[in-house]
């Protein structure tokens, strides 16, 4: 039996990629959502939580991660947040897995996983595509966001790999900078294209 086609999804930061994995799911596609698996394993009781807490004490409790005060303890600590790294991913590859197991009888399944380029691309994926949209419209949609500052999306930014990068790095480019209807349409395109019979 052969197993899923898998399609790694991402972009940066206010390209659209959340609207992209929903339209792919719309469609059919079952979507492993790297960032909510980390969220439910730091969350209230995630198995995480008792790990993250022996190696930066005083960072959990009964809410979970306390979000402030882990980024505090790994901001600019290249070994810690390595450390962090070390606890965390391993259990997210590992639930990524169990995902495509569990839909085996998929013609596709998605891997929206917003650092793919800069973590490593993960093994099991056959294609990437990028969301994108022009950079006037990417820090529209950003600065809108409550809480938001110009200040904080530099930072952000900073850390993301350049969007012309990972266009030249993607097998497949998704682009929201159009109407809502044509992104649609070039989705459930490339899901025809992508999707596999299982035998």
């Amino acid at each position: 039996m052969t197993r899923p086609y898998v399609l790694g999804l991402t972009g940066s930061i206010g390209m659209g990629k959340s609207a992209v994995a929903a339209m792919l799911a719309d469609l059919g596609a079952p979507v492993f959502d790297a960032d909510a698996t980390v969220r439910a394993m730091q969350g209230p009781g995630g198995p995480l939580l008792p790990a993250i807490e022996a190696a930066f004490p005083g960072t959990t409790g009964a809410d979970g991660v306390d979000r402030a005060a882990l980024g505090a303890a790994v901001f600019g600590q290249p070994a810690a947040l390595a450390r962090l790294e070390g606890i965390v991913h391993p259990a997210v590859a590992a639930a990524r897995a169990a995902f495509l197991a569990a839909h085996g009888d998929a013609p596709l399944v998605v891997f929206d996983i917003p650092l793919l380029f800069e973590k490593g691309r993960a093994a099991e994926i056959d294609s990437v595509a990028v969301v994108s949209a022009p950079p006037a419209l990417q820090r529209q949609r950003v600065l809108a966001r409550p809480g938001m500052s110009a200040e904080k999306f530099a930072a952000i930014l900073a850390h993301q790999m350049p969007d012309a990068e990972k266009r030249a790095l993607a097998d497949h480019v998704i682009d929201t900078g159009t109407s809502l209807a044509a992104t649609q349409a070039a989705v459930a395109a490339l899901y025809r294209q992508l999707a596999r019979p299982v035998r």
